[in-house]
């Protein structure tokens, strides 16, 4: 079940524990129920304790939903809190040491930012999908310069259709920029700020998420 929800799907969302706003479960809640496939913690810092806390809200919106949640980075915290996704940057732990903590029915994903990046991680053993990008400069990776819509349309024409799932992300900030990178052709996207910032969060997921399916 889990790798069919992978494979039908087309928008990702990494967001805080939205400490602030103190609104989380019903944050991913209008996410989830309006075209939101995958959900990821992203917050760094966190103690690990308060990290399984806010995962068990994540867990539970997405099964409510019937959507995936990911961990970023940690495999011990993928471990500790039974996640399906487990998310790894260019400089976490190697695959195989990953793999060895989760097992092997977790999903596994991968960070790109270079066309040779892009290449290694497609077909890396035992990785289920790549991400690619930053598209655009954003300051959710601050210093992190962007790899820009080349990377796109570099992924576009080495991946197999029928192969592993490919995402964009990096500054996918609004419908204009998410039919940037549906041109250079993504079909899947990663998004933080659209979602996040958002005034109706519910709404902007619906929209982005019928722009990604009609493409």
């Amino acid at each position: 079940m889990t790798r069919e929800r992978l494979a039908q799907a087309r928008l990702y969302l990494c967001t805080d524990a939205r400490e602030t706003q103190g609104d989380l479960e019903s944050f991913l809640d209008a996410v989830l129920a309006n075209g939101v496939d995958i959900v990821q913690l992203r917050q760094k810092g966190l103690e690990a304790r308060d990290e399984l806390r806010f995962l068990e809200v994540f867990a539970a919106a997405a099964e409510r939903h019937g959507k995936l949640f990911a961990v970023n980075d940690r495999a011990d915290i993928a471990f500790a809190s039974r996640a399906p996704i487990l998310h790894l940057g260019q400089d976490d732990l190697p695959v195989p040491v990953a793999r060895e903590i989760v097992g092997d029915e977790v999903i596994i994903g991968r960070s790109t930012h270079s066309p040779e990046q892009f290449d290694t991680a497609y077909i890396e053993d035992r990785v289920d999908y790549v991400v690619g990008g930053p598209t655009w400069v954003t300051p959710t990776k601050p210093g992190r310069p962007a790899a820009g819509p080349e990377l796109l349309s570099h992924a576009a024409a080495v991946a197999n259709p029928e192969g592993r799932q490919w995402w964009a992300i990096g500054g996918i900030e609004n419908l204009d920029r998410l039919d940037q990178v549906i041109a250079r052709g993504a079909r899947r996207a990663v998004v933080v700020r659209a979602l996040t910032e958002a005034e109706d969060p519910g709404g902007v997921a619906r929209a982005f998420a019928s722009r990604l399916r009609s493409a």
